[in-house]
């Protein structure tokens, strides 16, 4: 049966202020383009204002900046993205699951399935390996030797925990990512390769979330880790020995070599590389696309990516780009002459 709120109890239950008649229902949510009647929109960004006159929304959350200039029912919140997001996860559609262990399932004998824990279609749960209450381990789930995955914690399909990957509560990882493989360590020697053993593991603190197909590598002789709250998009690779801090958020493709260490609620766009061995503060935010090649220090807005632009003037940038050496070895009146011509 679809859920079913008053704007009254929602404004009750997430201390919000209430604009309109608090017995409107709210059946379910959209967007402000798309929302019809028994439906709840937000607004968070002045670059949507005009879509207020034409929404037909049955009530809107916006901060007390944009409430007069909407005639309808609103729901009034410093910070209506995370208030909208929050009322939005009482209409998620999430199939209740019995506890209990697929028939198809492998356990092996060492390991310690909590009774309240669901484990799906096809798993394999290696030895030694701890799954505890109310853990989901969706189809074809790999967790290895010597694994812990903690209470409440989510694996969709086809994730793998490789070895010694501790996981913590409520954790989210969504399907294929891979975590605890060797990580990218080798030393070249006599003319070839010689790979350096793994013998560390991964720590991932608790709400934490991992997105679809990411990996996370497990470090060479001490852990990989992330703190509590760090949220990773889809496609990420997080090197050996990579630490990152409570609470920064990554977007997808981003890349970390080995032995870096992030801080705390740092936020970094796609795309972004990070070479090995370096530090990076608190409070960084990086812009998509840059390439990190030294360490920060200093908190701050940081990017070295270049945006588009029309072909025709994206060539003339690179030819200007590449006189700059031979203008900088001309004589200091040929170059004032140049760049006033």
């Amino acid at each position: 049966m679809a859920a079913d709120f008053s704007l009254g109890e929602l404004a009750e239950r997430f201390s919000l202020d209430l604009r309109g008649d608090a017995a409107t229902k709210i059946r379910g949510v959209g967007s402000l383009a798309h929302a019809q009647q028994g439906q709840l929109a937000f607004l968070a960004n002045a670059k949507y204002l005009g879509l207020l006159a034409t929404t037909r929304a049955g009530a809107v959350v916006l901060s007390s900046d944009f409430v007069d200039h909407y005639r309808g029912s609103a729901l009034v919140a410093d910070h209506p993205h995370a208030s909208f997001a929050r009322i939005a996860a009482l209409f998620e559609r999430t199939p209740a699951l019995k506890a209990g262990v697929h028939p198809s399932a492998v356990i092996d004998a060492t390991a310690d399935v909590d009774p309240g824990a669901v484990i799906g279609p096809f798993c394999v749960v290696g030895p030694r390996s701890r799954i505890e209450v109310g853990v989901e381990l969706g189809a074809h789930c790999a967790i290895g030797q010597d694994c812990v995955v903690g209470a409440q914690t989510r694996l969709m399909a086809r994730v793998t925990l490789v070895q010694d990957v501790r996981i913590g509560r409520r954790v989210l990882v969504q399907p294929g990512a891979v975590i605890g493989a060797d990580g990218f360590g080798l030393v070249f020697d006599a003319g070839a390769w010689v790979k350096v053993p793994h013998l560390g593991g991964v720590r991932i603190g608790d709400d934490c979330e991992i997105g679809a197909n990411t990996t996370i590598d497990r470090g060479a002789l001490d852990d990989t880790v992330l703190d509590e709250d760090v949220r990773l998009d889809n496609l990420i690779q997080i090197g050996h020995n990579v630490q990152i801090g409570a609470h920064t958020a990554m977007a997808a493709c981003v890349g970390v070599a080995g032995s870096t260490r992030i801080g705390r609620h740092c936020l970094i766009a796609g795309a972004v590389g990070i070479a090995g061995h370096l530090d990076i503060c608190d409070r960084v935010t990086i812009t998509g696309m840059s390439l990190v090649s030294h360490s920060i220090r200093e908190p701050g807005e940081y990017s070295s990516g270049m945006p588009t632009q029309d072909s025709r003037q994206w060539r003339r940038t690179v030819a200007r780009l590449r006189q700059l050496d031979r203008r900088g070895s001309r004589p200091a009146g040929r170059a004032a002459k140049d760049e006033t011509s």
